[in-house]
């Protein structure tokens, strides 16, 4: 059975219907006029052949096209995309079914970022008691490494809401070069983690070396196609309105080898979008139909996902800021539109401004996991861990997340109200009422049995001091020391014999015999 997921009963909507129709006829206008800019001539060729206006820009080092989308080629291409997209894993048990029309939120960590953040506890003195000592956390930043990735997707593996995979960690040993990142960051999340992976591809040169690993991983060609346990993100649009030559050249190959990806625009509203709600949510959604459709062409009914990660611009240094309570009327805003076409959504929530966890980064995280949520997306992606608008990720607060999660998945249970229920209660209240002591305790302890009440909050404190960040990093370790389930010594052999660039310190086997 795949992975649940939480169903999200009524879905918390900020535009009405005709609102989400005027909003989509204005990307139907904005694809016509002004169009698209490409950087990328296949892609141009592409739109040419089926029917789209296009027209020259620069035709020298840096070629240039414009490209005029008529309404026509993107209706077909959003009636020819699959409404239930399937993220297979190495465990069919960890699956995602996603379909367009059903608001079933599955959590997923991301994305890849450049630092990574230690946490040390250190003993403290108080000067003017001596006999009072507390752990204070210290934090240290440093570039993330292969061996980080595979600490991530080891505790991913553990983290009990998390639903599928995507790297938070950019890998930048000294060893790894363009040549040989891909199949590494791939291999090094796949065999740590049983769970649906996700991940941008660096050099498409290396593409069809990630896809034969994958088929190895499943099976082969076939039992790939039927559970695909990669799926990849192609940032193809650089916003605003522009095709990216290397990642559309990316998007075309992919959608070639029929796998699902997620066409993702990331625009900030105030520079690369305009400053308003309706604005930057008309742009976005243009940018994204821009990139269906381009798959669609290529690929008629590759699995797609609507993708957006939308910010707004600090208005101190132009930065983004994903704590702004913009960021997650944007997100729900794009929820609203790819439910529109039912298209499964790649939604985010869970990035905050702040550095290091603490006070501010709890505020920021629970406010847009909270409410993105009640908006029903089916895949809401960093929501873990990340910090410090996206660029640095942190395992203590992945592990904080997780139990933030937990506490949200409780409040989504539907109620339990029907005449049986109630004729119980009422049975109770009666029996309770003719009792001295009028206290319902002797009903508790079998709700706490069953799970029907919450647990208390995992790191609560001794009521006098707060141990949030010491019982997360004593659950942190407790997690990352439980084994995973390694790819299979054979099917490991055959990768490192048939995949170019593998780190030979990656194979846990051959580490085992030494």
């Amino acid at each position: 059975m795949p992975r649940e997921g939480v169903l999200v009963h009524h879905p918390y909507i900020r535009m009405t219907d005709d609102q989400v129709s005027q909003v989509h006829q204005a990307s139907m206008e904005i694809l016509r006029d002004p169009g698209l800019l490409s950087y990328n001539r296949e892609a141009v060729e592409i739109f040419h052949s089926f029917g789209a206006e296009v027209a020259t820009v620069d035709s020298g080092d840096n070629p240039c096209w414009h490209i005029n989308i008529p309404e026509q080629l993107v209706l077909q291409a959003l009636e020819s995309a699959p409404k239930t997209v399937k993220l297979g894993a190495r465990n069919p048990d960890n699956a995602l079914i996603m379909n367009g029309g059903e608001p079933r939120v599955y959590y997923v960590s991301g994305s890849e970022t450049n630092i990574w953040l230690d946490v040390d506890f250190q003993p403290y003195v108080k000067k003017s008691d001596p006999g009072i000592e507390v752990s204070v956390p210290e934090f240290t930043r440093r570039r993330g490494t292969v061996a980080d990735l595979c600490q991530a997707s080891r505790l991913a593996e553990h983290l009990e809401t998390l639903d599928a995979f995507i790297r938070p960690v950019n890998i930048q040993d000294k060893d790894v070069t363009e040549d040989n990142k891909d199949v590494n960051k791939f291999f090094a999340s796949l065999n740590n983690n049983t769970k649906h992976f996700m991940a941008g591809l660096t050099n498409l040169k290396q593409l069809d070396n990630v896809v034969n690993m994958a088929r190895l991983i499943a099976g082969g060609e076939e039992e790939l196609k039927e559970n695909p346990i990669i799926s990849f993100i192609t940032c193809l649009v650089k916003s605003p309105l522009q095709f990216v030559d290397d990642t559309t050249q990316t998007m075309i190959e992919i959608c070639r080898r029929g796998l699902p990806t997620v066409v993702s625009s990331s625009p900030q509203a105030g520079t690369t979008a305009p400053p308003k709600e309706n604005g930057i949510i008309a742009q976005i959604n243009a940018e994204v139909l821009a990139g269906i459709t381009l798959g669609q062409l290529v690929n008629k009914g590759t699995p797609m996902l609507y993708g957006s990660v939308p910010v707004r611009a600090r208005m101190d240094n132009l930065n983004d800021s994903y704590g702004a309570p913009e960021a997650s009327q944007y997100n729900i805003d794009c929820v609203q539109m790819a439910r529109f076409y039912k298209l499964p959504c790649y939604s985010t929530a869970g990035v905050c401004d702040t550095k290091t966890p603490g006070m501010q980064a709890t505020v920021e995280r629970l406010f847009s996991d909270i409410l993105v949520t009640l908006g029903g997306p089916q895949y809401l992606h960093c929501a873990y861990g990340l910090l410090d608008n996206n660029s640095t990720f942190c395992p203590l607060q992945a592990v904080l997340d997780d139990a933030h999660f937990g506490m949200l998945k409780f409040f989504l249970r539907p109620p339990q109200v029907d005449q049986t229920e109630l004729e119980d209660v009422l049975k109770q209240i009666r029996e309770v009422v003719a009792t001295p002591q009028k206290l319902y305790v002797r009903y508790l302890r079998p709700l706490l049995r069953s799970g029907a009440l919450s647990i208390p909050y995992p790191f609560e404190g001794d009521g006098e001091s707060d141990n949030v960040l010491p019982l997360a990093y004593e659950r942190m370790q407790e997690l990352l020391a439980r084994p995973v389930e390694h790819i299979n010594p054979v099917t490991t052999k055959q990768i490192f014999a048939d995949i170019p660039g593998l780190f030979p310190r990656l194979n846990v086997y051959e580490e085992r015999n030494d």
